[in-house]
C-alpha cells in the first residue's frame, strides 16, 4: 500500500534538499501572498545581477501564557494594625503574543555551496560553538537543522533551521564584504 505525503512534507522535503534554484532572469519582488500558510511559500531565487540566493520562510508566532493575581478586595485593617478581613484575590490566565507571525526573506548559500564538505564544516563549526552534538556526516539532517536553529536564536538571526548567510558569516565559513567591515 502507497502512503500519500502531505503536500506541506513534500514542498519542505523538496525545499531543502535542492537548495536554492538557480534562474537566469532578475529576481521579482517576493511580496507574499495573502492566503499563504506554508512554511514556503516560494522557492529560493537567485538574484541574476549579483549571483545571491534568497529564500523566504514563515516565522511563527510566539506565544506566552501570562498568570496573574488581580486584588479583588484590599485587606481591612483595623486601627490597632491586625488584619480584620485578608485581601482577595483572583487568578487571571491570558495569553499574549510576544512576537506577530511574520514572512522574511533572507541570503542564503547558492546549493552549489552547500556541498558535503561544507556542511561538514557548518557541523564542526557549531560543534566547536557547544551547540552540535553528532557525527560530522556532511549531510543537513534533523540534529544539524537544530543545531543551526539553536545558534541562530542565540544571535537574533532569522529563526529557521536552514543556513543563512549572516549565519554561515558568524561562524566563520563565508567572507564578510569589505564595504561591511
Amino acid at each position: 500500500m502507497i502512503k500519500p505525503i502531505p503536500l506541506l512534507g513534500l514542498v519542505l522535503a523538496c525545499a531543502t534538499a535542492t537548495g536554492c534554484m538557480e534562474a537566469s532572469v532578475a529576481r521579482a519582488p517576493t511580496a507574499p501572498a495573502a492566503d499563504t500558510i506554508a512554511p514556503l511559500s516560494a522557492p529560493e531565487v537567485v538574484d541574476a545581477q549579483t549571483g545571491t540566493c534568497f529564500a523566504r520562510t514563515t516565522t511563527p508566532a510566539l506565544i506566552e501564557t501570562v498568570t496573574e493575581q488581580i486584588m479583588v478586595q484590599p485587606a481591612l485593617i483595623r486601627s490597632d494594625g491586625s488584619v480584620e478581613t485578608p485581601a482577595a484575590f483572583r487568578t487571571v490566565t491570558r495569553q499574549r503574543i510576544v512576537r506577530e507571525r511574520r514572512e522574511v526573506e533572507f541570503e542564503t548559500p547558492c546549493a552549489r555551496v552547500l556541498t558535503p564538505p561544507f556542511v561538514a564544516s557548518v557541523q564542526r563549526a557549531l560543534l566547536a560553538r557547544g551547540y552540535y552534538r553528532g557525527p560530522i556526516t556532511g549531510v543537513q539532517d534533523a540534529r544539524t537543522r537544530a543545531a543551526i536553529g539553536r545558534f541562530q536564536a542565540d544571535r537574533d538571526d532569522v529563526l529557521t533551521d536552514m543556513l543563512t548567510l549572516r549565519t554561515a558569516r558568524d561562524l566563520g565559513l563565508v567572507a564578510v564584504p569589505r564595504d561591511t567591515l
